[in-house]
């Protein structure tokens, strides 16, 4: 029989979180932490903007009398304090206020916004990754150095075209000069081409240049060489080797290029007239409706900060070891 061990009340067990648990209470701690600083820097940078949504509304002809009336509707005639005292108050309930332009709650905007953005990010990337996993793959697995010299030379300048700059020149191309495909809105399933290929093309080159980089470094491995001495079949070779070890470093892209790719889309949107979040940020900055722009940002920087946590779990379940690392190294 084993004797309960004795306290003299003074001391207490210390509850030690293991390593999962360890990780994910940091990530949701860092993603808390992304967060609140979100919400502040939104409303600050909010202020920032010049010129008064009061005037904006009232348009040229209104009177100092009607632009206070305005001031007073919308709420602008309060100290910031209480303006950001009242917007903290309303996010628990997903209350992000109400547009100064249409007067709609900005949440049901975002509702409405949200679906078409998401369907172009998450196209942008399907499509990034269908041009890059192979080309990467096919340039290290080539090991030609003029290959890779015009390799780099092309994705380098072809990522280096900024998106707006793609969109214009396809509408040019295939929607005024060769008229086979919509220059804008989201009518028909075409519309969509053209706003992912103009962003899913910069991002394209980043990730086929990190695949180059990763498959020529498996490929090296002593194990590859002795599986091509045993004369695997190539396709089983690369699916069975390569690609496994290809798939944190393009998990971890993928999630920093969704990322991007909400981001990105706000230019692209309106390239293309495309009915997402984007489009609405410009045009809520055009008449200065701070709650649209501050409730858009916010939700497009929280859906960011979550894809890189939702890849970090992944990739530490694909690979416990990091999180065991980053438990070892606190």
């Amino acid at each position: 029989m084993t004797e309960a061990p004795v306290t003299d009340g003074t001391t207490s067990a210390r509850w030690s979180p293991g390593p999962w648990t360890g990780f994910l209470l940091r990530r949701a701690g860092g993603l808390a932490a992304v967060a609140a600083t979100l919400v502040v820097v939104t409303f600050a940078m909010i202020q920032l903007i010049p010129g008064d949504p009061a005037e904006a509304l009232a348009g040229q002809n209104a009177t100092p009398a009607d632009i206070a009336r305005i001031r007073h509707e919308l709420g602008l005639d309060r100290p910031l304090a209480v303006q950001f005292t009242d917007y903290l108050a309303g996010l628990p309930r997903g209350d992000l206020g109400r547009s100064f332009q249409t007067r709609e709650p900005v949440a049901d905007i975002i509702a409405t916004r949200l679906p078409f953005t998401a369907e172009l990010a998450a196209s942008a990337l399907l499509l990034v990754l269908a041009i890059a996993l192979p080309l990467g793959i096919a340039i290290a697995a080539r090991r030609s150095r003029g290959v890779d010299n015009a390799f780099t030379v092309g994705t380098g300048l072809l990522g280096a075209v900024p998106e707006y700059v793609i969109g214009t020149m396809l509408v040019m191309i295939f929607a005024i000069t060769l008229r086979i495909l919509p220059a804008g809105g989201a009518a028909t399933p075409q519309s969509l081409l053209l706003p992912v290929v103009a962003i899913a093309l910069p991002s394209s080159c980043v990730m086929a240049r990190l695949v180059r980089r990763e498959a020529g470094t498996v490929l090296a491995q002593d194990y590859i060489r002795t599986a091509h001495g045993r004369r695997l079949p190539t396709p089983r070779l690369y699916l069975r080797h390569v690609l496994p070890n290809l798939l944190p470093a393009v998990m971890t892209l993928s999630g920093l290029v969704l990322a991007s790719l909400l981001g990105g889309t706000v230019v692209v949107e309106t390239v293309f007239a495309w009915p997402g979040i984007g489009q609405r940020v410009v045009d809520a900055l055009l008449v200065r409706d701070y709650p649209t722009i501050q409730g858009c940002v916010l939700v497009l920087g929280l859906l960011a900060a979550t894809l890189h946590l939702t890849v970090d779990v992944l990739i530490s379940l694909l690979d416990p070891r990091s999180a065991l690392m980053g438990a070892e190294n606190r």
